[in-house]
């Protein structure tokens, strides 16, 4: 019993820490770009009109600020969904097509020329695109099938996806226009507006809904499926509620940023070792974890000197692929302390 009042003492000291790293980054990406202002002027710039301060400010940095907290919290929150469902620590939003196909239908828009029709076609047709294929997935694996079957209908519309946008690539009718879509899935705030934050934030915000409501689930499957039914959870419909939940959070995010990779597998990792093995414990400090993640990535993209400014995809992946590696190479040990 101490040692529980210790953790959740422990833990809740983590998420206080963490709200105050966000803040602190929320801040400093404010205050990040090549013109100079003082944090006085910053805030005033917010909340009154101080000429160019105020453009600069409203207008290109908090748009892209915002995407960045909002996109790091979808996928660290994602990410823990996804793990605690999977039991699987290696689990990440990408396993359901999700993102993949919310960048193909963007590339597609972008490709064949629909953007040039509504500034916002390409973030719309984003979210089209992961909404068409969760109905896939569930169309394909069935409202009852198992989670393998599922896992692989996914890995499959992942795979679709994947050779859509190399055939948009290919098709693309300028070579200038598969460079700017190449680009394009690297990931990136830049350029971000307020009407991206206000188009892709409902979806994110809904799948936060969704993901959070399921956290009971996730500390009953913890387990096992079996025994998770026998406490009254009804696993077929966290299945499909988790993945819809993934599904438009991701996709919304993709659609507005590009592909952004290893945050929903980095995030919940960061902060999991302070908060036991409770999955539910874990979804708000990793979604947390993932914003500060991402904005620290999107300050640091700003600050790295380069002839282009680097893409923010780049970045995380990056950062994850080593921590993925690590991840694999302990599994690997305890596999085989397990088997000695």
């Amino acid at each position: 019993m101490t040692s529980d009042r210790q953790g959740h003492s422990q833990g809740t000291l983590l998420t206080g820490m963490l709200v105050v790293l966000v803040a602190v980054l929320f801040v400093l990406s404010l205050l990040t770009g090549p013109a100079q202002f003082s944090p006085r002027t910053v805030i005033a710039a917010l909340f009154s009109d101080q000429g160019v301060a105020s453009i600069i400010v409203r207008d290109i940095r908090l748009p892209r600020t915002l995407l960045a907290l909002l996109i790091g919290a979808t996928f660290g929150l994602a990410g823990a969904a996804l793990q605690g469902l999977l039991r699987n620590p290696l689990a990440e939003p990408s396993l359901f097509g999700a993102p993949q196909a919310a960048a193909a239908a963007a590339a597609a828009i972008m490709a064949f020329g629909f953007a040039g029709a509504l500034s916002l076609a390409v973030p719309l047709g984003g979210i089209a695109g992961a909404l068409l294929s969760v109905g896939a997935l569930v169309a394909i694996a069935g409202r009852r099938a198992s989670l393998t079957v599922t896992l692989l209908a996914g890995l499959a519309l992942a795979s679709l996806a994947g050779a859509a946008i190399a055939l948009i690539l290919n098709l693309a009718p300028n070579p200038y226009i598969a460079l700017e879509i190449a680009f394009w899935l690297l990931g990136s705030l830049r350029d971000r507006s307020m009407e991206h934050v206000w188009l892709a934030a409902p979806f994110m915000i809904v799948s936060w809904f969704v993901l959070a409501i399921n956290a009971g689930a996730f500390r009953a499957l913890t387990l096992g499926e079996d025994a998770a039914a026998s406490l009254g959870v009804n696993v077929e419909r966290t299945r499909v509620l988790v993945v819809i939940g993934v599904a438009l959070g991701v996709g919304a995010a993709v659609s507005v940023a590009g592909a952004i990779s290893f945050v929903g597998l980095v995030a919940p990792h960061l902060v999991r070792r302070f908060y036991g093995s409770d999955p539910a414990h874990v979804l708000l400090p990793a979604s947390l974890a993932g914003a500060a993640l991402l904005m620290a990535a999107d300050i640091a993209v700003r600050l790295i000197p380069a002839v282009i400014e680097i893409k923010i995809g780049v970045v995380t992946a990056l950062i994850g692929v080593p921590f993925f590696l690590a991840m694999i190479f302990h599994e690997r040990r305890a596999l085989e302390d397990s088997t000695q």
